[in-house]
């Protein structure tokens, strides 16, 4: 179980995972060696799974993201797997859900502009396995995109 002490150190370091052991732990008010001990301990028991680079695909010249909810036949006992295997080989694909109720899957895809989306949309998408139906949301607008957790 995590303590308040634990939840101080994570707070900070999920703002900023790039802060030294010594800043972070001034930050929690903690000495630098229960810092780091508590981080180690933190990553051991898979409380802190890794530190990576967030990048602003946008940035990249991807203009367009589009959200598919995808149905799949379920007569087929395999096409989940299938499917998802799929999926995962077509690089715009950003994110794949799965959902229980009518919608099976949630793809978010990025593009550079609407001509490559149309070209991944009819080369990579629709030449997935086991879709019965398909829906395009186009996104307008991110309102909010946090991975930061009330700690």
């Amino acid at each position: 179980m995590l303590d308040d002490t634990d939840r101080r150190i994570l707070r900070h370091y999920q703002h900023d995972a790039s802060l030294g052991p010594a800043d972070l732990a001034e930050r929690a008010g903690v000495t630098p060696a229960t810092c780091a001990r508590r981080l180690e301990r933190m990553r051991a028991e898979g409380v802190i799974r890794r530190n990576r680079a967030v990048i602003d695909w946008r940035a990249l010249g991807y203009a367009v993201e589009v959200s598919l909810r995808v149905t799949l036949d379920k007569t087929q006992p395999r096409a989940f797997d299938e499917f998802m295997e799929a999926a995962r080989d077509v690089a715009e694909v950003v994110e794949l859900q799965s959902f229980l109720g009518r919608v099976d899957i949630r793809l978010s895809v990025i593009a550079r502009d609407m001509a490559h989306y149309q070209g991944i949309y009819r080369e990579a998408i629709l030449t997935l396995p086991h879709i019965a139906d398909i829906e395009a949301l186009m996104h307008v607008a991110r309102i909010k995109s946090d991975e930061v957790l009330p700690l």
